[in-house]
């Protein structure tokens, strides 16, 4: 189901959290789950990985992650201030210390002139840290290589989140 450097980066990671004994959960939009299905995909990914949030609704960004409704009225659902609030929400919401958020337009409809498909925005946060941020144009490709593209740039901020 994982490209084999999709989940050699994640049993490294995971690996590394182990180490460090650090919990990492969750909070997809348009991956939908992808990435905690990938880190629970690898046996003894449950002494690392805490949870995952699959909000994929604006209502579910609300209610699981704290995300205040103007904040989605104001700037949409596929921004960085509402990366960074999943982020920051699902370490609160959870017993983790590490935090990794994916909210984006997969396609192959939906996209619009300000944010086109391809679009997603990735916040990582971190216990006692500033979040992270990157954000993705990866264009009108697949939906799932887009979402593929979501899951990499998560694992890769995550990396940097542990360093």
């Amino acid at each position: 189901m994982f490209p084999d450097r999709l989940r050699n980066l994640a049993m490294l990671i995971l690996d590394d959290a182990e180490q460090a004994r650090l919990k990492i959960c969750t909070a997809e939009s348009c991956t939908g789950g992808l990435l905690a299905a990938l880190f629970t995909d690898i046996p003894g990914s449950s002494s690392v990985f805490e949870r995952g949030f699959v909000t994929y609704s604006n209502r579910a960004k609300e209610e699981m992650l704290g995300i205040a409704g103007d904040v989605l009225a104001d700037y949409g659902a596929v921004s960085e201030p509402v990366a960074r609030m999943m982020a920051e929400g699902a370490l609160e919401a959870s017993r983790a210390n590490i935090a990794v958020a994916i909210t984006g337009v997969a396609g192959p409809g939906g996209g619009t002139r300000m944010k086109p498909v391809g679009t997603v925005h990735i916040a990582c946060a971190r216990e006692n840290r500033a979040v992270v941020h990157e954000m993705i144009q990866v264009g009108e490709i697949s939906r799932h290589d887009i979402r593929m593209a979501a899951v990499e740039t998560a694992l890769n901020l995550i990396q940097v989140q542990m360093r």
